[in-house]
């Protein structure tokens, strides 16, 4: 599919790789607030005015794996239907964005979760970015179907509860899960939550 790209396109391509690729290497080894913008841009080769065309900070760039797939994923979920269960659709949207990714992105993705988990500025920005694409998704969503807003943001928030344990459960494992790895953490945690229903009800465990 990349070779199908005009040839600008195929290199803006290549220039985002390469600085996220670098970022993250950088930001992993020598600490995000210890890094700056220039060392970044000299380490690539390229202007500040060519990461800025790219990116909006270097949180933004620290942070691109997880924006990736959210933005595949908002525009899945514009382009499907929803019809059946709506927490069905959801939750294989997020399976088909996550198997769409490129080559690489969950080691990318692994390293960018690993360093918010220890950068307060990354923690907050992934939470605001996170809250903003709720936000966006919840709307779209209520938009276009019965049930009421109220409803689809708690399934939806449900289901990023889910999310937030597999991904927990798999960056802990040892060595280098995965894409499949992290697919199977996810389904189990999506497994469980029809138990939940059963636990607002009374009746789990009777």
């Amino acid at each position: 599919m990349v070779n199908e790209l005009p040839l600008r396109e195929r290199k803006k391509l290549r220039t985002r790789e390469a600085l996220v690729e670098t970022a993250l290497a950088l930001f992993s080894e020598k600490g995000f607030a210890a890094v700056t913008l220039d060392e970044l841009v000299a380490a690539v080769e390229v202007s500040k005015r060519t990461f800025f065309r790219t990116f909006a900070s270097k949180e933004d760039v620290a942070l691109a794996p997880e924006k990736e797939l959210w933005r595949a994923y908002a525009e899945r979920i514009e382009a499907r239907p929803l019809t059946g269960p709506l927490l069905t659709t959801l939750q294989d949207t997020l399976f088909a964005s996550v198997a769409d990714m490129a080559d690489g992105w969950e080691r990318r993705f692994r390293a960018s979760r690993a360093l918010a988990d220890r950068t307060p500025a990354l923690t907050a920005h992934s939470l605001r970015h996170c809250a903003d694409v709720t936000d966006a998704l919840v709307a779209s969503v209520a938009s276009r179907h019965p049930a009421d807003e109220l409803r689809v943001r708690l399934l939806f928030e449900l289901m990023l509860a889910a999310w937030r344990h597999a991904l927990k459960e798999w960056a802990g494992q040892p060595g280098d899960p995965g894409r499949d790895a992290l697919r199977s953490r996810t389904r189990e945690a999506f497994d469980a939550i029809p138990e939940v229903a059963e636990l607002a009800r009374g009746t789990a465990g009777d």
